[in-house]
């Protein structure tokens, strides 16, 4: 079947445009080969990478200063090359073909870096019901329904919802980062997430501004852990 919907729709990798990629659907072992993998020493929270030489676990200044809401958080790729361009289109070129392609990475990274853990629910970072309606999608449920193909785990995308509208992250500070989301999240699912060990799944991080303030609604909704996983890291 496969081979049957390449002679209809023939796949190019993104990244080069090499016809019929075998590594993933549409990124070739060529430019995958190039990715800028999120590889230890890193931060044991946070995920943050650190250049030089390290032998222990650590913890990095940020999470030092302010323990983070979440348990965890980790990533694939850092957020550049191809893994980038996908994320690119598939959050605002609506290439929804790519979803599969990052849900392998982001189930790659469940395996690699969570081994040995079990969670409960797979919940997506949500957007606001404004941008979610101009978008049409969430690109962050996507994925999570992606993954919880693979993994099993149920995507429960309606139990944490953002009740206020939030400027782009983008261009903003570290500082600016962490009080546009203040406030801006909603846990509604009652008892549901009691004792529940909860897995937040989203594209990209970067401060952990965002993550750190949905981990911190569903703990306070009744999650007993949240640990963090994402396909790039900015």
């Amino acid at each position: 079947m496969k081979r049957f919907l390449d002679l209809l729709y023939p796949r190019r990798c993104i990244g080069c445009g090499v016809s019929s990629p075998e590594t993933f659907r549409y990124i070739c072992w060529d430019c995958w080969s190039d990715a800028a993998r999120v590889e230890p020493p890193f931060c044991a929270l946070c995920g943050d990478p650190v250049s030089g030489a390290v032998d222990h676990d650590f913890i990095c200044y940020s999470c030092s200063a302010e323990k983070p809401a979440f348990d965890g958080a980790r990533s694939t790729v850092r957020y550049d090359g191809v893994v980038g361009e996908a994320l690119r289109q598939l959050k605002y070129e609506k290439a929804l073909w790519l979803a599969p392609d990052m849900a392998e990475l982001l189930h790659n990274c469940l395996d690699a870096e969570y081994s040995g853990r079990s969670f409960d629910l797979l919940i997506p970072v949500p957007l606001h019901h404004v941008r979610r309606r101009a978008r049409g999608y969430n690109q962050s449920a996507v994925l999570a329904h992606e993954l919880s193909r693979r993994v099993g785990y149920p995507s429960v995308p309606g139990l944490l919802r953002r009740i206020r509208p939030t400027t782009t992250q983008t261009n903003l500070t570290a500082k600016q980062r962490l009080s546009n989301v203040v406030g801006a999240f909603q846990y509604r699912g009652e008892k549901r997430l009691a004792s529940r060990r909860v897995l937040l799944v989203d594209d990209v991080m970067t401060t952990g501004a965002t993550v750190n303030a949905c981990a911190k609604t569903l703990k306070e909704g009744g999650a007993v852990s949240v640990h963090v996983i994402t396909v790039a890291r900015g």
